[in-house]
């Protein structure tokens, strides 16, 4: 079973909050990319999680709630090594959780669409927009449960708070109570029914929101690891003869979270092995570029789902064009992938 206390894995920083791992000491000459390279190589990929873990579910075998004890001890350790492409793991993460999102809220929007949608400019943002927002901005600050913060979730949603301090406190209640993963449901069940008048979908997306946010306090995280919308919709989940999933607070919820919880971090472990795995390649091809703004571009690439030349342009600072002619070289290396398949308006990424 998961542990009742703040840390699933022994280690000394576990008590830290925001303070990561110093990084290693570099003489002068020694630029910042070369220095992740050397740093790289202490960054084995991470332990996958066993496959009894996987099987989790109505159809599965076992305790939900262990299964996902197991897979977040795991990826706890990984995250807690600080790896280069941590941040590229949680916004990969929370661009899935943005289209679990808009597939709650029946949007057409899937994960491409959703990629074009953040460099879209000049225009109001819409629905589908404001939940990329939404899940990109939880992964990228420390986690807190703030009356403006959970306010402003609401507003994303449309969903008016009336008394954003009651709902914060009890939002801070649950999240004290028991194991991390059963304090992340009781905190999302609450979140739920503090909107009774709303729509389910909108309500049912601040929950799940709320319950990424209260394990990542639970578990002390820097930043927020979006997983629990990632597999809400797993065929495994699936109760026999259910016409649709248990919301929160609903009898069937606390398992349904685990469960989802244990695909879910199983299925983080298998990205970042893999994000981990190409971090190398373009940490490891990172010296031969000899443009002086592309250690820039190196650290968005092992930061973001993914850059677009114009994005990268405005970090480095470089043109347009050369930024183009880099991502073009990277590509060609191996160092980086190109996802829109057009041959205008591209975007770059591990």
């Amino acid at each position: 079973m998961i542990r009742a206390d703040l840390s699933l894995v022994p280690d000394p920083l576990a008590d830290l909050g925001e303070r990561v791992p110093a990084p290693p000491r570099r003489s002068a000459g020694t630029s910042r990319t070369s220095a992740k390279a050397q740093e790289m190589q202490a960054f084995p990929p991470p332990v996958a999680v066993p496959s009894w873990a996987r099987a989790i579910g109505w159809e599965g075998q076992g305790d939900p709630l262990f299964a996902a004890g197991a897979g977040l001890a795991l990826l706890d350790a990984h995250l807690r090594r600080d790896p280069p492409a941590a941040g590229a793991l949680r916004q990969r993460l929370a661009l899935r959780s943005a289209a679990a999102s808009a597939k709650i809220l029946r949007l057409n929007a899937d994960v491409s669409a959703l990629r074009d949608l953040r460099f879209a400019v000049g225009d109001e943002p819409g629905p589908a927009a404001k939940l990329l927002r939404l899940w990109r901005e939880l992964a990228a600050r420390p986690p807190g449960l703030d009356a403006g913060r959970v306010a402003a979730a609401g507003a994303a949603l449309d969903l008016p708070v009336a008394n954003a301090d009651a709902l914060a406190e009890s939002l801070r209640e649950q999240s004290r109570a028991g194991d991390p993963v059963s304090a992340a449901a009781k905190a999302a069940a609450a979140a739920f029914s503090a909107f009774p008048d709303a729509l389910a979908a909108d309500a049912e997306i601040l929950a799940l929101w709320a319950f990424d946010l209260v394990l990542a306090i639970r578990l002390h995280w820097p930043r927020p690891v979006p997983l629990i919308a990632t597999k809400i919709f797993d065929p495994a989940l699936r109760s026999p003869g259910a016409s649709r999933r248990p919301r929160p607070g609903e009898p069937a919820w606390e398992r349904h979270a685990a469960a989802a919880i244990a695909l879910a971090a199983a299925s983080a472990l298998d990205l970042a092995a893999d994000l981990s795995r190409r971090a190398e390649i373009l940490l490891a091809f990172a010296p031969k570029l000899r443009a002086k703004p592309a250690a820039k571009i190196v650290d968005l690439l092992l930061a973001e789902d993914c850059v677009s030349p114009a994005e990268a342009a405005r970090h480095a600072p470089m043109t347009d064009r050369a930024a183009r002619r880099l991502f073009d070289r990277l590509v060609s290396s191996s160092a980086a992938r190109e996802f829109s398949g057009r041959p205008t308006f591209r975007l770059y990424g591990l």
